[in-house]
């Protein structure tokens, strides 16, 4: 009975051990092909202008762990200055520090939340060594720059715009917070059976010392084809006076509507116990704004208190004011000679506002920099922008060009003999008799 055993490793503990000897055995492959490409690039440099000089070592920090690596220094005689060629065809720029990789990853959840620090803990937790810190992280934030997004080419005939205002804290400030002004823009709905897409939804941050109005219509004509005298506007909103004002600027061609999520939750805080609540109800949904002024005045008066009447008139108030707010716009686009087949109710302005509040409000604060600095990596990551980091590009548009993918793949190949190989001599499970279920399991590894 000797050679049976109940000493056997925990799935946690198997499961970490496998993932440490993965993480070091890849490491060992990624180490041999940043060699054998520098080897390669020094073999087939222009000789006459990349002088080698000596071999310079350089630390980063992987998902594999920190890797070591010398590489050859060259001096370019034309341009009378020393370089790595290795550096300059993995596009980095050959500082110590994490690679592009962990950087984008660490952005990434960075943005994600609910804090930096929270962000390279987790990370540390995945990989088993710390990458770097939490204020590391928030520089490379401050220096990312979003791309110029490619041009909608196609005529937009009306555009559909949902704004709202998120008040956001202040650090070491005279004005405690201030309003982020944000506006998501889309073209209309696609139906894809019982799925609703929206058609090149962007957004826009409002910054910098001109009128919300004017930054955004500059917005406009960047990414969308949009012509000021032709394009129509359905802008939808709570009713702040920089939202209402998009009607003077705009000058006939816009439609401000009254975000009906907000009138609906002030009328059910009110009324939800009330008899006529459900009238008011149906009056709002088929967009009778008469119907519905005249419910809300004979309700006046049969409140419990005097601070519901008071909130009561001031929201009866505020509707007359937005009447025309309350109406549905695809009737007056259709006055205007637009046809609204396939058009839907507006009402999404909340749902993109709680995206940005879950990371920007929760009691923190900003500088005013670092504020804008993730709202718009925010809105990089929901538009699948592309974005300009310290050590490289994040491209989060998709696809990539047909013979990029094709030269991709056939690295992949060339690479994969590499972890063959190494994957090979560094799992001893893989010298033992075949027999084995985990010689049988490890050994797919060796083609992974």
């Amino acid at each position: 009975m000797s050679h049976y055993t109940l000493n056997y490793p925990t799935l946690k503990e198997l499961e970490k051990s496998l993932f440490h000897l993965l993480q070091v055995t890849f490491g060992e492959v990624m180490h041999k092909i940043l060699t054998d490409l520098d080897a390669a690039i020094a073999e087939q440099r222009d000789k006459k202008r990349f002088q080698m000089k000596d071999k310079r070592e350089v630390q980063i920090d992987t998902a594999f762990g920190p890797l070591l690596i010398k590489r050859n220094y060259y001096y370019d005689r034309q341009k009378g200055k020393y370089l790595s060629l290795l550096d300059q065809y993995l596009q980095y720029d050959g500082s110590k520090g994490f690679s592009p990789f962990l950087e984008e990853w660490a952005l990434e959840m960075a943005a994600a939340g609910p804090s930096y620090r929270q962000a390279v803990n987790h990370m540390e937790s995945v990989l088993g060594y710390r990458v770097m810190s939490h204020e590391a992280l928030r520089q490379h934030l401050l220096q990312t720059e979003i791309e110029p997004t490619k041009r909608v080419s196609h005529s937009c005939q009306v555009l559909f715009v949902e704004t709202d205002g998120l008040y956001t804290k202040r650090q070491r400030h005279k004005r405690r917070g201030q309003e982020l002004k944000i506006a998501a823009v889309h073209e209309g709905w696609e139906v894809n059976g019982k799925r609703v897409k929206l058609k090149n939804k962007r957004h826009y941050i409002h910054q910098g010392k001109e009128s919300f109005w004017e930054g955004f219509e500059t917005f406009l004509e960047e990414n969308y084809d949009y012509d000021p005298l032709e394009t129509k506007l359905i802008i939808n909103g709570d009713g702040a006076s920089w939202i209402t004002a998009s009607e003077e600027y705009f000058r006939g061609n816009s439609l401000f509507v009254l975000d009906r999520y907000h009138v609906a939750r002030d009328i059910r805080a009110l009324l939800k116990e009330h008899a006529r609540y459900r009238h008011i109800q149906i009056a709002l949904k088929n967009y009778d704004a008469d119907q519905l002024l005249l419910e809300l005045h004979s309700a006046i008066g049969t409140l419990e208190t005097e601070e519901a009447e008071g909130r009561l008139e001031a929201l009866i108030q505020f509707l007359e004011k937005h009447k025309k707010g309350l109406m549905d716009y695809r009737k007056w686009l259709r006055e205007q000679g637009v046809d609204t087949t396939g058009m839907r109710p507006m009402g999404s302005a909340e749902a993109t506002m709680s995206v940005f509040a879950k990371r920007l409000k929760n009691g923190r604060s900003w500088s005013e920099k670092g504020l804008y600095a993730m709202a718009h990596l925010l809105v990089a990551i929901k538009d699948r922008l592309s974005i300009k980091t310290i050590w490289g590009h994040w491209n989060l548009e998709g696809k990539e060009e047909g013979r990029e993918t094709l030269r991709s793949e056939n690295r992949l190949k060339r690479y994969q003999k590499v972890a063959e190989e190494t994957v090979r001599s560094n799992i001893p499970y893989l010298q033992n008799p075949s027999g084995t279920p985990i010689y049988k399991a490890l050994k797919a590894l060796s083609s992974f």
